[in-house]
Formats: structure tokens, C-alpha cells, sequence
């Protein structure tokens, strides 16, 4: 319902509305005198009865009003700090909210820039500010605010930030780099717990706490579905407390600010839910600590069959997980989901007639029927021990976390061709160079070439969201584009030639994507197959070139040709798979 201090915008502001067919005159007129009878706002008729999509309506109001439109991106959060003197209240009846500042430049985000009764209170609320207006619905600015300032009934990071830069005005008379802010005080515990659960409900796989030296704010940074985004900033003098209360939470030494530390926080969100995280501390310029958390969540294992494999890929990798012994590696860079992949296969072969043990660091799935033994470095309890430990306990099938050396390397092999099923993971770009690497680190090249059933290299890559997905028509560049980097000759054997109904698929964008278009992240996968003919190029210490060209003439997909296959299946785009895969 609108206030006296609104002024409603101009009826021919939505005149493009009528002129693109989005709305019939008569409807038009019939919103506008139902929302002056003051039960449903104009914009809340438009988008709901009358379902013109909320990006058209934007744009034309964006047009009419002369300055940019902003969606509602759950990525974005507007710099709480700047709400710290207004009434939260007010805000939402009023239908504004300041974004963010930039130097003497202050981008406010409000419905009507026309609107003068609204203009006067924003500068009388920050003098001596130039305020650059934003257009914005009125149900993205709600969610702007929610997402800023949380429920009322509940507390939320911009009361915690208030609180703390109320008292960091108080404590200027403190050094910034002294200790004189206590890392147990109240707000910055509960800063640390929201900044967790903040992460977590964005499905965030990683946080950055990024300190800055001077009085320059510290960055926390959520990378979500691969990419970074700031998320917040806070006052330069919690940088310190704000570190040292993660290093607790991590049983780390908080003392020790010249060496990086690892450690683990077991979190709870809830009383159903707790997730763990990987902590690292990294020493940076101005004797400041990075820290980098990664968030665990225990879960039980996909199936194989939900991985989204090449129909071939899985038949081929299925066979090989039956095998008696060997080696079956999974490789990617970090975060490409290597570990669950290898619990996948164990979720497959885990039957009561096999004894199954598992080193990890740390342990992320849990599942029935696995021996599952965290190693402790620190302590001496490495992979290599655990490795020597299992061999006395009658194994059928080990799982080694990572391959981090020769020593495990060469232990791995050794139980492999003593009857054991081996499966670990190892950081390569490929599954061909998987093999080069063990060479180079070593490795007997004939007791390796024996061992190897497989190796499995991974890469994840944005998806399509499947709430705007759309298909269109793509150009003839685009098409020759995807036929060069599957391989002309293998691309003339999928069949797709270039007609009229040859479609691809992008996203428009919506709420559900931030308006990105994508939403999630798809597997692309290439299976290496330790033929007999690949075994004997390993044993002759090969070169690079060959191993690939034999394996893709004995039929494995690449990584770029199981993403094109993808691409052509409508789960992502030509531009993602180029990101990952393409070199």
C-alpha cells in the first residue's frame, strides 16, 4: 500500500508495456485503478496477475527513469554498514535502500527516482554525499533488505557489523595492529558463526577472510559454484580478532602469525545439521593471516549412475571396479569433485563379501561397510603408515586419499599387484598426464604399467539453470567452433550436421540464477584404460602425444568431447566447457 510520501509514477511510464504486447490496454487500465483503490501495488499487479516478466518491467521503468536497473542478485549484498542509522522499518515501507559507497558517490536503490519527498530524506540522511540513483522493484529491494538485514526476529551480519563498528568508533584510540579487540567478545563470536552459516546457505564451497593492511575494511569472499564473490566487509580493527576466533574454532595456535597452519571446525548449523571445515592460514604482506575455509558436508554417496557419465564412459568404468587389483586413479584440480567420485565407486563395490579400508584427510563421506581411518600427519600417521597398516588387516579394497609422493606412490603399486584393489587421487590436468607425472616422480614404469586399471580425470562446469533454460538457433561460427574442438573426423561420426532445427540452449536468467543463466555445476569426465597396447607405450616411457592418440583411437572420450556432448545435450554452454576444459 502506498504512503502519502510516495509519488506514483506516470501512467505512460508503462506505455511499452502496452506497445510490446506484454498487456492489453484495458488490463493496464483496470490494474491502475485497482491499485489506486490502495489493496495491491501497480508493480505487484503487473508481475503477478498479469505476469509480465519482471526483467521487461525493469528495463522499461529503467528507461523511463534514465538510470540502470538492479535485480535482485543473491550474491550481492548491500554494504550493511551504511544501514546502520536508519530504521529498518522505514526502509521497507519507503521502498529504498542505499547500496553501496563509493568515495563521495553513494548508489541508492529505489523504486521511484522521480519521487523528490524520498530524494530530500536520502540526503538529509547522508549530507554531503552526490546520490546516484538505481532502479529496483519493489520486491528486489525486500530481498535486497532480508538478505541485508535479516528477519526481525532473528539476528542478522548487519546488527553484528553495526554493533562492531559502533564500538570500533569507541576503540579509535586503539593501534589498529594492537591486540586491544578480544577475540571472545560477543559480536565477533557471532560474526564468525553468521559468516559460516551465511556461506553454507549460498552453497559456498569455500570462504576467504582477506585482512588488508592501514585501515582498509577486511574482505570475506564466498566462492560459489566456482566463482569468487565478495560477500561483506568489515572494520579494519576486527581484522585480528575476527582471525584469532577462526584459529580457535581450529585449534590452531593463535600466537603463531609467521607460518601457515591447517586445521578443522566442526560446525553446527543446527540441531539436525553439522558440517565440518578445512581451515588454512597463509601469512600475507602488512603481517596480516589469510584464511581460507572449505566447507565439508557430510553426506552420503552418489551413485555412479547419477554422475552424469557418457553412457560409455560408466560401462567402461564399471567394469574396471571389478577388477580383483589395481590401481584406479581420479584426477582434476582441487574441488573437482575427485573424492566423490571415488566414493561413488565404492558405494558400487561395497558388498559384504569385500573388506574395504579408506585413509582420508579429511574424512567428507561417511558410508556403512567402509573402514574409514583419519590420518594425522602431525602425529606420524600418514598415508604411507596407514597404507603399511591395512596390508596386515586382510584388505580387499583401499582407498588412499591423495597420492602426495613417491613413498605412497610406490607403496600403492606394491599392494596393487599383491591383490588389492587400489583407488587414490592426484592432482593432474589430465588423465594421459596422470601417467606422465607418476613417471617423472619416479615410479617404476613396469610395475606401474602392470597395476593401472584406470585413470579417470574430472572437471566441473557451470550449468544451465533449469528454470530459464531456452533453446535457440546457434551461427555457423558457433557450430564450426564446437566441431574443431571435438575433432572433425569424430564430430563427422556423431552426425550433427548443421540444419535449421539444430539447436543449442543458454539461459535467459532469472531469480533462481541471479540472473546469470546458470545454476549448479556438471561433470565432464575422460576414462584412461590400461589396454595391453597402452601398457606396453608406458613401459617404453612414451611420449605424451602417443599415449593420447591411442587412447582416443582405442575410444576414450576427452575431456572437451565429453563436454561438447554435453553442450549438445543442454546442459551447459560452449563458453563454460571452453573455461575448464579447453587448452
Amino acid at each position: 500500500m502506498q504512503t502519502s510520501s510516495q509519488k506514483t509514477i506516470e501512467p505512460h511510464a508503462y506505455d511499452p508495456l502496452i506497445q510490446g504486447g506484454f498487456i492489453l490496454q484495458a488490463d493496464f487500465v483496470k490494474a491502475v485503478k485497482e491499485s489506486v483503490r490502495g489493496s495491491t501495488d501497480l508493480e505487484g499487479l503487473l508481475l503477478g496477475r498479469y505476469r509480465i516478466p519482471k526483467a521487461v518491467l525493469g528495463k522499461t521503468l529503467s528507461t523511463f527513469f534514465d538510470c540502470p536497473y538492479i535485480p535482485y542478485d543473491g550474491r550481492t549484498l548491500a554494504d550493511p554498514q551504511l544501514l546502520n542509522n536508519l530504521s529498518h522499518d522505514y526502509l521497507r515501507r519507503h521502498h529504498w535502500l542505499p547500496l553501496k559507497q563509493q568515495g563521495d558517490i553513494l548508489d541508492v536503490l529505489i523504486d521511484n527516482p522521480h519521487d523528490l519527498d524520498r530524494g530530500h530524506d536520502i540526503r538529509r540522511s547522508f549530507p554531503g554525499l552526490t546520490i546516484r540513483f538505481a532502479l529496483g522493484l519493489r520486491c528486489d529491494i525486500e530481498r535486497f533488505l532480508s538478505a541485508t538485514i535479516g528477519d526481525a526476529d532473528s539476528g542478522s551480519i548487519a546488527d553484528t557489523l553495526g554493533e562492531l563498528v559502533n564500538d570500533a568508533h569507541q576503540e579509535q584510540s586503539f593501534d589498529i595492529e594492537s591486540d586491544g579487540i578480544d577475540e571472545n567478545d560477543s559480536a565477533i563470536v557471532r560474526l564468525a558463526n553468521q559468516i559460516i552459516a551465511e556461506a553454507y546457505k549460498h552453497e559456498a564451497s569455500d570462504i576467504h577472510v582477506e585482512p588488508y593492511s592501514d585501515r582498509k575494511e577486511t574482505a570475506i569472499r564466498f566462492r560459489v559454484d566456482g566463482t569468487c564473490s565478495t560477500y561483506m566487509r568489515i572494520p579494519a580493527i576486527y581484522r585480528r580478532a575476527l582471525v584469532s576466533r577462526i584459529k580457535i574454532m581450529s585449534n590452531l595456535d593463535i600466537a603463531e602469525r609467521r607460518k601457515p597452519q591447517d586445521g578443522k571446525i566442526r560446525f553446527k548449523l543446527n540441531q539436525d545439521r553439522e558440517i565440518e571445515l578445512r581451515v588454512a592460514t597463509v601469512p600475507t604482506a602488512g603481517n596480516n593471516e589469510d584464511i581460507v575455509m572449505r566447507l565439508l558436508t557430510a553426506r552420503e554417496p552418489l551413485p555412479l549412475e547419477a554422475m552424469e557419465f557418457a553412457p560409455a564412459t560408466l560401462k567402461a568404468l564399471l567394469e574396471i571396479a571389478e577388477k580383483p587389483h589395481g590401481i584406479i586413479l581420479c584426477v582434476g584440480p582441487t574441488g573437482s569433485g575427485k573424492t566423490t567420485t571415488l566414493h561413488a565407486l565404492l558405494r558400487h563395490i561395497n558388498t559384504d563379501e569385500r573388506k574395504i579400508w579408506t585413509a582420508e584427510d579429511p574424512i567428507e563421506i561417511t558410508q556403512d561397510g567402509l573402514r574409514q581411518v583419519q590420518v594425522h600427519p602431525k602425529i606420524g600417521f600418514t598415508f604411507v603408515s596407514a597404507m603399511r597398516s591395512f596390508l596386515r588387516a586382510d584388505p580387499d579394497v583401499i582407498m588412499i586419499g591423495e597420492m602426495r609422493d613417491k613413498e605412497t606412490a610406490d607403496v600403492a603399486i606394491e599392494a596393487s599387484l599383491t591383490g588389492h584393489l587400489v583407488l587414490s587421487t592426484l592432482h593432474t590436468n589430465g588423465a594421459v598426464e596422470t601417467v606422465i607425472r607418476l613417471l617423472d616422480l619416479g615410479c617404476d614404469s613396469f610395475n606401474f604399467a602392470d597395476a593401472m586399471q584406470g585413470v579417470i580425470a574430472k572437471r566441473l562446469c557451470k550449468r544451465i539453470c533449469v528454470n530459464c533454460k531456452e533453446p535457440y538457433h546457434p551461427t555457423a561460427q558457433e557450430y564450426d567452433k564446437l566441431a574443431h574442438w571435438y575433432g572433425i573426423q569424430a564430430w563427422d561420426m556423431l552426425g550433427v550436421g548443421y540444419r535449421e532445427d539444430f539447436q543449442l540452449y543458454r539461459g535467459r536468467g532469472c531469480d533462481a540464477c541471479s540472473q546469470t543463466g546458470l545454476k549448479g555445476r556438471v561433470a565432464l569426465h575422460e576414462l584412461l584404460c590400461g589396454s595391453d597396447e597402452m601398457r606396453n607405450l608406458i613401459q617404453n616411457r612414451a611420449k605424451t602425444t602417443e599415449m593420447q592418440c591411442l587412447a582416443e583411437k582405442e575410444g576414450m572420450v576427452t575431456l572437451v568431447q565429453d563436454g561438447i556432448q554435453k553442450i549438445l545435450a543442454g546442459l551447459t554452454t560452449y563458453e563454460q566447457v571452453r573455461t575448464v576444459a579447453m587448452r
